[in-house]
């Protein structure tokens, strides 16, 4: 008789799971309050456009909405340039990372505050 039972999970994978979701989720909630209030949805040229302080003040919201942002031109990029598939998964691969780590960080700041 076979067992194909389910390897148990750790709880380091089960954390960093939780952090990659939550990375992700927290990305498409900054990107979509920035476009609610600001008619149009964020894009790294926040980085290049206005006066110093505004763009100083635009890094926070770069840095969590990163995965979102880096997605969104991936995937827009693959149906209108035709971009190779490589070039996605490598994408994919550096917004996963980015929302892992965000995602990190937005856990340890829930826990310090509850």
């Amino acid at each position: 008789m076979l067992d194909l039972a389910w390897p148990a999970l750790s709880p380091q994978a089960i954390d960093s799971f939780f952090s990659l979701v939550l990375g992700f989720a927290v990305a498409g909630l900054c990107a979509t309050g920035y476009g609610i209030f600001a008619d149009r949805l964020p894009s790294f040229q926040l980085l290049e456009v206005g006066p110093v302080p505004a763009r100083f003040a635009s890094i926070p919201l770069l840095m969590f909405a990163a995965p979102f942002i880096i997605m969104r031109n991936t995937l827009r990029g693959r149906r209108i340039e035709g971009r190779r598939a490589e070039f996605v998964m490598i994408a994919t691969v550096i917004a996963g990372l980015w929302s892992l780590m965000s995602g990190t960080v937005v856990v340890m700041a829930l826990q310090a505050v509850l």
